[in-house]
């Protein structure tokens, strides 16, 4: 979790439905939560025209009479169960009143910078096991020759650390080409790769992982509907006189999905197979990963020379019909 939109102290009632629709009017508003925003700068300085830019209803919300209501009903968006009134929004706007938890969430602003910026200095540490069952062959990515030592001083690094499970948010996020405190304020989702590129005819020491990371959800400024990452979750209590509260938190976070390549293949040629015993998701496979068998290997040399035994007793045979 990077970032977080808190909603303190709900309680169970009837208060007025909003929507997520931004909009702007002209000059000070008494009754809407706004924020200032000075627009335009002219050579002669800041324009003179201000704007306040609020959460207003959604169009679906506003009502007129008690008509505009429907008692029971409950749209995708909205957040309760319609009491069928129509009620005041604020001294010029009314909308259908909702039995919900009051007062209702307002995510139209997200905090900026993200509240948990410094999350890009946690660690993160990745075990990975593999399993070749053909050739009865596995290995984790946590090497043998990693110490308990090395293991809490080290931090991945491609140049110095390159086999270190241990990855440091930010970096990770950076490799991929982006800013962590960019992505930290709607969150992301990251990939981290784990390539398996084995010759298993060579020493099982020469089998070793090989990282890289990629960001998984689409970053396009031209199509930018709901992005980023979160979810809600809520923390219930009670307070002095016994009513039940709670608070609603809309969280933000970047999610790490551990993305394993490799597959396996016989030197006949049999099909092959994924590595058995991995964790997080599977992705069809680039690399892999072979060894020497020596009964297939003397059957195929028996194949061949069955083959060029043939060959010379046919070749006369139809040498001669030929003529």
């Amino acid at each position: 979790m990077t970032n977080m939109i808190l909603t303190i102290n709900q309680t169970q009632g009837l208060c007025p439905e909003v929507g997520g629709s931004p909009g702007r009017a002209p000059g000070p508003h008494p009754s809407l939560h706004a924020c200032l925003q000075v627009c335009g700068a002219g050579p002669r300085g800041p324009s003179s025209h201000s704007f306040f830019f609020f959460q207003i209803p959604d169009v679906t919300s506003v009502c007129e009479s008690d008509a505009s209501c429907t008692a029971g009903s409950a749209g995708t968006h909205s957040n309760g169960v319609s009491t069928g009134r129509c009620v005041p929004f604020n001294g010029s706007v009314k909308t259908c009143e909702v039995a919900a938890w009051c007062p209702v969430e307002d995510d139209t602003h997200v905090p900026q910078p993200a509240f948990l910026k410094a999350t890009e200095n946690f660690t993160l540490l990745v075990k990975n096991n593999i399993w070749y069952p053909k050739f009865n062959f596995s290995k984790r990515n946590i090497l043998p020759n990693i110490t308990t030592t090395y293991l809490k001083s080290c931090t991945y690094d491609a140049k110095t650390d390159p086999f270190c499970p241990i990855f440091r948010l930010g970096k990770i996020v950076e490799n991929a080409g982006h800013s962590f405190q960019d992505m930290a304020v709607e969150g992301g989702i990251m990939g981290i790769q784990v390539n398996w590129d084995c010759n298993l005819d060579r020493a099982a020491s020469l089998c070793l992982p090989r990282y890289s990371f990629r960001r998984l959800d689409t970053r396009d400024v031209d199509h930018n509907v709901s992005p980023g990452y979160n979810f809600r979750f809520a923390k219930y209590y009670k307070d002095l006189a016994g009513n039940e509260q709670r608070t609603l938190i809309k969280a933000y976070g970047i999610r790490f999905d551990i993305i394993v390549f490799g597959k396996v293949a016989r030197a006949t040629g049999s099909p092959p197979s994924l590595p058995q015993g991995t964790r997080g998701l599977s992705l069809p496979p680039r690399e892999h990963a072979g060894k020497f068998d020596v009964i297939p290997t003397m059957i195929n040399i028996g194949s061949g020379l069955a083959l060029l035994g043939m060959v010379s007793g046919l070749a006369p045979a139809f040498t001669l019909t030929m003529r």
